[in-house]
């Protein structure tokens, strides 16, 4: 064999190593999930079986940008080697071998290494472990909110818009829903996406002119989200027709005002109505009392007297029959007269 062969079959067994590195790497990895603000937890895995005591290991953990988060020489904390942005921010479960990684970001995301060292005398330090982990970050979107961003008009559209708010990762979709009582329908549009440029969550936003279906009178509409975990769904808005609104504050103090008017106007009546009534009866007293005979009056002059005061209560019955008559016919105290 040549030394070009031979230099060809040894770059051939480099490139296979390093493969089979990045396999056995990506095999070895635990995927890890966490919520924004909250607490991840990065597993070492370490099962030790040789009961090694921590004051003869160095244990550190370090991001895929090789800067450390955490380390523990000979059983004690080390924060002069820790990089600036992890101070503060790590705990080290030393019975589960976990480090807990709090306040996560979203550039948090990304691998990380686990490596612990026995220290062997004299002043030797040997590799016994390392493990890898994957971290993904998420954060929950607001429940959408939907608006009407124009005025209703019959057998015409509904232009609306829908947002949520400090979301992550992207959503997969994002849509209005109509539901009527027959049928169903699914409306999509261009779903606009902008990126808060320190904490790195998503915003969204979504705006449609939706058709109402001719004939409808009520209209469901939903705006929903969908995301690798869940699914939101905004509020629903009830579409009402417009030819058949709900009467507005004007028309309301309009119709106050009428009933005031007609209870008053009625009460006026009733009173005005027993006044007459009261009156007749004062004067068919006064008509009886007027025909007793008193003493010295002779029969001829008290039936004169009766006649008169007869004759009077007669006109004025005949008076508030007339005034009676000019009420409505549904009236009730007119009809009992």
């Amino acid at each position: 064999m040549g030394i070009d062969d031979s230099c060809r079959a040894m770059g051939l067994r480099l490139a296979l190593l390093v493969i089979a590195a990045f396999l056995l790497r990506d095999a070895a990895s635990v995927k890890i999930q966490a919520y924004f603000n909250e607490t991840a937890e990065l597993p070492c895995q370490f099962v030790n079986s040789q009961n090694l005591n921590l004051t003869d290991l160095v244990v550190f953990w370090q991001n895929q940008e090789r800067m450390v988060l955490y380390e523990a020489y000979k059983g004690k904390y080390k924060p002069e080697h820790v990089n600036v942005n992890y101070i503060g921010r790590t705990s080290f479960d030393q019975d589960n071998w976990i480090l807990r990684l709090h306040g996560i970001q979203i550039k948090d995301q990304g691998l990380y290494q686990c490596f612990i060292h026995h220290m062997k005398n004299p002043g030797g330090m040997v590799r016994v472990h390392q493990n890898n982990c994957e971290l993904s970050v998420l954060a929950h979107f607001s429940k959408p909110e939907i608006v009407l961003t124009s005025n209703i008009t019959r057998y015409s559209t509904i232009n609306v818009t829908c947002s949520s708010k400090q979301g992550y990762p992207k959503p997969l979709k994002m849509f209005f829903q109509l539901v009527t009582e027959n049928s169903t329908s699914d409306h999509h549009g261009n779903m606009m996406v902008s990126q808060d440029n320190v904490t790195k969550l998503f915003n969204l936003s979504l705006s449609l002119s939706v058709p109402i279906p001719a004939g409808e009178v009520n209209v469901t509409i939903f705006c929903i989200l969908k995301t690798e975990s869940m699914e939101l769904s905004s509020s629903l808005l009830l579409y009402r027709d417009p030819m058949d609104p709900l009467p507005d504050t004007h028309q309301v103090t309009w119709i106050a005002i009428a009933i005031i008017c007609g209870i008053t106007l009625g009460c006026g009546i009733g009173v005005y109505l027993k006044r007459c009534r009261n009156k007749k009866q004062q004067q068919f007293v006064i008509a009886y009392k007027e025909t007793t005979k008193p003493e010295g009056e002779d029969n001829e002059e008290m039936g004169e007297r009766e006649k008169i005061h007869i004759q009077e209560s007669k006109d004025e019955e005949i008076l508030c029959d007339i005034h009676s008559a000019k009420i409505p016919s549904n009236d009730q105290s007119a009809t009992h007269l």
